[in-house]
């Protein structure tokens, strides 16, 4: 086997994707089962028929996905998710935890409602869906949690509090994941992506006003702003034996931005 195959192959494990319908979770559990994973995409009930979309895109590949939907905010389906999670193709090894909601909102207009579902989506739900995965990942002796962080957790933007209180929690969830999970030689990983700016539909009200997208490409050290197709590598990456020594760590996927 070539070493490449070695460090970055994945096929034959299961990964587990939610937030699989659509923007960042839908690129990740693509470009996985491009690399051989099986996949199991999670979104919301409303979003079936972008779910079907994303199962039919992996098939057409020859790769094998199947999709659940839940609100992931609902620790008590979330457990129900991950248990019927396995009947497709065994247990996932891999969890993408891309799930998220950013309602960009004033502060003087955030209400406790609000503020509780960007925690309970972007946040929560994270530490507890692992926690339900996790025994399974123990059994194989093998695997890989990646979470979905933000500039966000690095420094404050407007209208987002809430959101950002989660992104900053999720720098340091990744981190205490790794503390209980990584340890006795467990080979299960922790660890975070950091995106950019991406145009997803978190983003889209952003997309629609060019001067401000431009103005986010020029404050990136590479001088422009995120494209799927960037996600692959670090997604295969932190999903794959070659970061097997790597657990706790936020990676940056920003073309710089946090470096300028």
């Amino acid at each position: 086997m070539k070493i490449v195959d070695q460090l970055f192959g994945i096929n034959g494990r299961v990964a587990l994707v939610t937030g699989g319908s659509s923007g960042i979770g839908r690129a990740i559990a693509f470009c996985l089962a491009e690399a051989g994973a099986a996949i199991v995409h999670v979104a919301l009930p409303s979003e079936e028929e972008a779910l079907k979309d994303a199962v039919a895109d992996v098939e057409k590949i020859g790769g094998k996905a199947a999709y659940l939907t839940c609100d992931v905010s609902d620790v008590d389906a979330l457990a129900q998710m991950a248990e019927k999670s396995a009947s497709f193709f065994g247990a996932p090894e891999i969890l993408v935890n891309a799930a998220g909601v950013n309602m960009r909102e004033s502060w003087e207009d955030i209400s406790s409602d609000s503020w509780d579902k960007q925690i309970d989506i972007n946040l929560k739900a994270a530490f507890f869906l692992a926690r339900d995965l996790i025994a399974g990942m123990k059994v194989k002796g093998w695997g890989k949690i990646i979470n979905i962080a933000s500039l966000q957790s690095e420094r404050a933007f407007p209208n987002s509090i809430p959101y950002g209180a989660s992104k900053g929690g999720v720098m340091q969830l990744t981190r205490a994941m790794a503390e209980a999970w990584s340890a006795d030689e467990s080979g299960i990983t922790c660890n975070a992506i950091g995106p950019g700016f991406f145009q997803t539909g978190l983003t889209s009200s952003l997309y629609g006003q060019d001067e401000v997208i431009q103005s986010l490409a020029r404050q990136t050290i590479i001088g422009r702003n995120g494209e799927l197709d960037d996600l692959k590598g670090v997604a295969i990456f932190l999903a794959s034996p070659a970061s097997d020594y790597i657990t706790g760590q936020t990676v940056y996927l920003d073309g710089g931005w946090t470096a300028k």
